[in-house]
């Protein structure tokens, strides 16, 4: 495995501070993608792609949820079907994670505040019990008690690089590389995000990661 060099992060994220950024992660996203088999530059850039849009560009570790009524409506319309029922969760991040995580993925019930104390962390943000405690059992970092631990950049990268080899997406990276690119690029933006949010501009983040690290374009002929 070649690491990704401070230069090469820098060059894949926008902004004025992109050097202090990829001094700050590099280190980090190297031992995590050893650690997973993200081993190839084809690997490197899918997931790299991935964690730039996940974490604006390594800004953000945690889930923000400070919604205002109407967006909750947009998000979860099952569970705020009218301007009333929404309302009491606006702009509350702690009542609308245990509200909407509550008794959901290994958590206990709403009142036990589990759906705000495992709400989505890390690069790729892992979310709820059932997520940490295996995370926690495959790294021997104790994020159940510890869930802040997932803020940091050592145990940010590493649940990040651990979600995506615990759901086989260097595979489909590898195919990625190939003449079906596209596809099973766009079927890892589903497995990590759930859906297709964001998928043009993970298809640019990843077209950048590719230029940075000398991958041709998917199906591309030798010279």
């Amino acid at each position: 495995m070649n690491d990704i060099t401070t230069q090469q992060l820098a060059l894949l994220l926008t902004g004025h501070d992109t050097v202090q950024r990829a001094r700050c992660w590099n280190a980090s996203l190297n031992t995590a993608m050893q650690a997973s088999d993200i081993a190839t530059p084809a690997r490197q850039a899918a997931f790299l792609a991935q964690l730039l849009v996940e974490s604006d560009e390594l800004r953000h570790t945690e889930e923000r949820l400070n919604y205002s009524p109407g967006r909750l409506r947009q998000v979860w319309p099952h569970e705020f079907p009218s301007d009333a029922a929404a309302a009491p969760f606006g702009h509350r991040a702690q009542a609308l994670a245990n509200r909407v995580y509550g008794a959901r993925m290994g958590n206990r019930g709403i009142a036990s505040g589990d759906g705000w104390r495992y709400r989505g962390r890390g690069l790729i943000q892992l979310t709820g019990r059932d997520h940490y405690a295996s995370f926690a059992r495959s790294s021997g970092l104790d994020v159940l008690a510890d869930p802040d631990l997932l803020l940091l950049p050592d145990g940010a990268a590493r649940s990040a690089a651990w979600f995506w080899q615990h759901r086989g997406l260097n595979s489909l990276a590898d195919h990625a590389a190939g003449p079906d690119g596209v596809a099973a690029f766009a079927r890892i933006c589903r497995l990590v995000n759930g859906g297709e949010n964001g998928l043009a501009l993970r298809h640019r983040c990843w077209r950048r990661a590719r230029d940075v690290l000398g991958i041709p374009a998917p199906g591309a002929k030798p010279a």
